[in-house]
């Protein structure tokens, strides 16, 4: 992920609660999981707060995507998602 999309996100405390803000976040706690998981493969709590945050952000990301469709693909884009 890139760490200045979420510096700047984390910056502005107003903007915590954007939809950006939100999928940056919940992204980087999605690698930083998956790297978890790889090292631990038996950790099945772990893995089912892995699935609801790649659900919470897949519907933050149609949210995005119905509202303004160049935010949706601007954020794909500085994520590295959807390759």
């Amino acid at each position: 992920m890139d760490k200045t999309l979420k510096n700047k996100n984390e910056n502005k405390k107003e903007n915590v609660g954007s939809s950006e803000s939100q999928i940056s976040i919940f992204s980087e706690r999605i690698k930083n999981l998956t790297e978890h998981l790889k090292s631990n493969k038996k950790d099945h709590n772990t893995r089912r707060g892995l699935m609801k945050l790649v659900g919470k952000r897949k519907k933050l990301l149609s949210y995005v995507k119905s509202k303004s469709n160049e935010r949706y693909e601007s954020i794909i884009k500085s994520l590295g998602l959807r390759r």
